[in-house]
């Protein structure tokens, strides 16, 4: 027993960075390992690790290095629990955003230990109370509002506050208690995985219990392999991983999943029996092509357990302003079915570790269909939220909203015009468009660029009132003349009206 208990040892915390896609998770990220990796470090991360790790008081912290809650989500839906600490990001300018409120349920979920980094503070809009007031209305009570919850003012850009947030961090891991068995057989999580062309099989793992070592022999549910190469998130050769390092391993058989628990076996033989092969070659759901307020997908992996991965990643998606649709859903390479799929439905292709046949490809240029290929599961959730984005944005019409008598002209220099006159119908707002009508004959148009009521500038004018405007176009105005005023509206104002 009391062998056990001296290997029983404090392990670094890992921590993850969630918040809205715009308020600096990245840039806080990156402003982390600026303060405390040189450099010539730095410049050795590789790529796709998903994770590094700092020495901060000579203490070692771990961060997940993912883009948003999605990926870290899909960890933690096959039970995965991979961070003990979670920086919750809001930006001071903007304060609680629809996706805030999404992340702070998700770390409920979670039921880990949040620090609030109020990011951005360096802007001249910065509020920082009011922040933490509309975290308040959102059930995260920070310790200056009488809550438990603690928080720091960071600045990215200036790098203040990041060393505040690096004692913040270390204080709660103390709290916490973190410990690890180092004489347990290593076992943990994958949290990044891709195909190298030139190495093949990559996968970076989170060690949690036990000593990772090269020449050790691993399995996950869906593919196995000894470790030939082992590397900390440097790059750089390593014989062992201690619990809570991040290790890069070459060896695998295949491509493990992200968010499978890896162990170590006794040979390959235990590891290959371990190996749960997929009952299905596919999952394909065809609905009737819905295309109003909505995303349609068609995805092609490599192999069922990233098509699970992908979905879990893409239902997590934000999706109040439309509905992200997965028309089929393949393991194997992208064919010419997809593309005519594809193009009855006016759907994306998202391919992931796969290709592209020669007789697909040759019909997608001739179609002018886009393909999109990934090898990250990181990315392509960034990129369907930017075409989801696009495709849930409202499309604008030219409608009719305003109509002037011209009652003077006041200065004409080559195409442009000071008017005056009055607002006969609706209204009139900078920018519009204008029609320009004699005896109810159309003679041709130009744009409002700036507008004034009682000479002072104003945006819009409604019936009944005076202006001046200056008019932009190829058509003179004359005194009498009925300008129609056009604008872009959405149907949502369309039909408020």
């Amino acid at each position: 027993m009391e062998k056990e208990s001296k290997n029983i040892t404090r392990r670094p915390p890992v921590v993850v960075v969630l918040g809205h896609v715009d308020h600096g998770k990245s840039s806080l990220l990156c402003a982390i390992k600026d303060f405390k990796i040189t450099e010539k470090e730095s410049g050795g991360i590789t790529q796709h690790i998903g994770a590094y790790e700092i020495e901060h008081e000579g203490k070692k912290i771990t961060f997940i290095d993912t883009p948003g809650h999605e990926a870290f989500s899909a960890m933690r839906s096959r039970g995965a629990k991979v961070a003990d600490i979670a920086i919750l990001v809001v930006a001071a300018e903007e304060g609680v955003k629809p996706q805030t409120k999404e992340v702070i349920s998700h770390i409920k979920n979670y039921s880990i230990p949040v620090i609030v980094a109020i990011n951005k503070i360096d802007k001249p809009e910065a509020d920082p109370p009011r922040v933490k007031r509309e975290l308040s209305q959102n059930g995260i009570l920070v310790e200056s509002e009488g809550g438990d919850v603690p928080c720091v003012e960071v600045s990215a850009k200036t790098k203040k506050g990041i060393g505040d947030l690096l004692d913040l961090i270390l204080l709660v891991a103390e709290m916490e208690d973190l410990k690890a068995d180092l004489s347990q057989s290593p076992s943990g999580v994958i949290i990044e995985s891709y195909l190298d062309s030139k190495r093949g099989p990559t996968a970076t793992l989170l060690v949690k219990e036990g000593v990772l070592r090269k020449g050790d022999i691993i399995g996950t549910d869906s593919t196995f392999g000894k470790i030939k190469i082992l590397e900390n998130f440097q790059g750089n050769p390593i014989e062992e991983a201690f619990p809570s390092m991040p290790a890069v391993v070459l060896g695998f058989e295949k491509v493990p999943i992200i968010g499978e628990r890896f162990k170590r076996y006794p040979d390959i033989e235990s590891a290959q029996q371990n190996v749960k092969p997929p009952k299905e070659k596919k999952i394909e759901f065809t609905p009737p092509c819905p295309t109003d307020k909505t995303l349609n997908l068609i995805i092609k992996a490599d192999v069922l357990g990233s098509l699970e991965a992908i979905k879990e990643v893409l239902k997590n998606l934000p999706q109040e302003k439309g509905k992200i649709q997965i028309l089929k859903a393949e393991v194997g390479e992208i064919g010419e079915s997809d593309i005519k799929l594809a193009l009855s439905c006016k759907a994306r292709i998202i391919g992931f570790r796969t290709k592209t046949n020669p007789q697909a490809m040759r019909l997608a240029q001739f179609q002018k269909i886009k393909i999109l290929t990934f090898d990250v599961i990181y990315d392509l959730a960034e990129a369907v939220r930017i075409l989801a984005e696009k495709a849930f944005k409202p499309k604008e019409e030219l409608k009719e909203i305003g109509k002037l008598q011209v009652l003077a002209i006041f200065r004409t220099e080559k195409n442009r015009q000071i008017i005056g006159g009055k607002v006969v119908e609706g209204e009139i707002k900078k920018g519009s468009k204008i029609e320009v009508f004699e005896n109810d004959e159309k003679k041709g148009g130009g744009r409002l660029i700036s507008l004034q009521q009682n000479k002072k500038e104003v945006d819009r004018v409604t019936t009944g009132n005076e202006c001046g405007l200056l008019y932009e176009g190829n058509t003179r105005v004359k005194e009498g003349n009925i300008l129609v005023i056009k604008s872009y509206v959405t149907p949502e104002d369309i039909s408020s009206k």
